[in-house]
Formats: structure tokens, C-alpha cells, sequence
């Protein structure tokens, strides 16, 4: 069964909009089947990678969720009027879910890739208390490099694990997606960013009213400043000349006219 995709108005991408009761049930289903899925999720930056990149297209593309993180495509996709109650239980960053894997249906094996090795292990101990009938385990992915890649690549036929939370930044985590996908084992596949620091605890997040503001933005540039500055305050004007000139492509007139 294929999940709904929706447009975002504006941004001419495609998500899948879910709650976490919705994604839970989503991903019981993936676990029973036992194939490889993918879950990916939407904010500014990946809409500019999206628009501006093929390959990062191709696999926002063929992803089984694309679940809506950014508060403006998630205000944006509220314009749609298709919401089923507040709009902002659609929002699903990667922290809002992950207490509630204790509700995915037969999860018995998880794999936790990314982050350095203390904040790696110490969400593989938040892990194991969300989900205390799992078997965690953890790779972390500090240096990422060619060689790293191939071990966790090893490692996950290895672990054989159901669910895989690759927590490597974007894009770097997208792109080995796009490279290894095919050769991992069976698993639903999850992009979560720097979720795997926060979850242990090692990256304070942003206040709860903060985030049904949409200002999550101004806590994490007033914090990693330089980590972020150009992803807020300068990468939206990327965006919106991407989106000027696709609009300004469909209107003029094709070869011949």
C-alpha cells in the first residue's frame, strides 16, 4: 500500500504528511514485511538540495516517507486544508518520533550509525530503554570516510537489524544512501540528522514554544553560529532564486514557438 504524497504549495516538492501514531503504524507495517524502505523528511535545506540536485531528487523521490520537519513547509502544506486536526502534529523532526518506537509493532533490532563514540553510545542507552524489547547497537561515524562506509556497510549485514538510524548531517547521510543503499541488507533506513547528539543528550534542544513558533532556527544559530549561519541566513535566498527560476523557465516559450 503506497502512502498518500502530497504537493507543498510553493516549494514544488512531494512529502508523505503523518502523525506519530500514523508513522508508527507505518513503520509496524515496514518491519512485518521485511524489505528495504526509506524514511526521509523535509525542511528548507533539503528542499534546496532537492531542487538543486539530481541525485538528491532521485532519492527524495523513491523514498517510501517523506515526512514534513521544517515549520515553513509545514506551514506551507497547511494551506492545503487537508490537515486531520492541528496542523503542527504533522510536523515530525526526528526528536518527536523517536520516543515513540516503543509503539512500532515486532522491533527487535536497531542500528544507530553516526555521531562521535560517546554520544553514540549514549543513545544506544536512550534507545534501549524506548525500546527495552530491542537489541541496540551503534557504529559511530565521526570521520566519515570511504573506508568507514565499506565497515558499516559489513557491519549492518552483520547486525542484520530492522530499523537503521543514520545520523550523518545532510547531505552526507543522503549520499550514502544514493551510493550503498543497494547494497545494505534489508531494513527501513532512516535519515536523522544530528538526532543521535540530541537524543544523548550531547545538543540541547530548542525549547518546546520555540518550535510552535517556527523559531528553532534562531536556537540553534545562537548556539553553532557558525555551524548554521549560512543554512539560515543565507541558503533561503538560494531557495527562492531556485524557485524564481523554474517559474521563469515554464513561462518562456519552448524551441520553435
Amino acid at each position: 500500500m503506497a502512502l498518500d504524497r502530497q504537493r507543498i504549495p510553493v516549494l514544488e516538492v512531494d512529502a508523505t504528511p503523518l502523525r506519530v501514531p500514523d508513522l508508527m503504524a507505518e513503520l509496524s507495517r515496514f518491519v512485518e514485511e521485511g524489505s528495504t524502505r526509506t524514511v526521509l523528511g523535509h525542511n528548507l535545506h533539503s528542499v534546496t538540495l532537492t531542487l538543486s540536485d539530481e541525485g538528491f531528487r532521485d532519492l527524495y523521490q523513491r523514498s517510501d516517507v517523506v515526512l514534513l520537519d521544517g515549520a515553513p513547509v509545514l506551514w506551507l502544506w497547511g494551506r492545503t486544508g487537508k490537515a486531520q486536526g492541528p496542523v503542527m502534529d504533522y510536523r515530525l523532526g526526528t526528536t518527536d518520533w523517536l520516543p515513540a518506537l516503543g509503539e512500532v509493532q515486532g522491533l527487535e533490532r536497531i542500528a544507530v550509525i553516526g555521531a562521535g563514540p560517546e554520544a553514540n553510545a549514549a543513545a544506544v542507552r536512550q534507545l534501549e530503554l524506548i525500546v527495552p524489547a530491542a537489541r541496540v547497537a551503534g557504529l559511530p561515524g565521526e570521520g566519515w570516510n570511504g573506508d568507514l562506509e565499506d565497515r558499516a556497510v559489513e557491519w549492518l549485514h552483520a547486525q542484520q537489524p530492522q530499523l537503521v538510524l543514520l545520523g550523518l548531517g545532510m547531505p552526507l547521510q543522503e549520499e550514502v544512501l544514493q551510493r550503498r543503499l543497494a547494497d545494505m541488507p534489508p531494513a527501513i533506513y532512516c535519515a536523522v540528522g544530528g538526532a543521535i547528539e540530541q537524543l544523548a543528550g550531547f545538543q540541547k534542544l530548542a525549547p518546546r514554544w520555540l518550535g510552535r513558533m517556527g523559531l528553532e532556527w534562531a536556537w540553534r544559530l545562537l548556539l553553532h553560529p557558525r555551524r548554521v549561519a549560512y543554512r539560515v541566513l543565507g541558503e533561503p535566498w538560494v531557495l527562492l532564486w531556485l524557485l524564481g527560476s523554474r517559474r521563469v523557465k515554464r513561462t518562456l516559450p519552448g524551441p520553435g514557438k
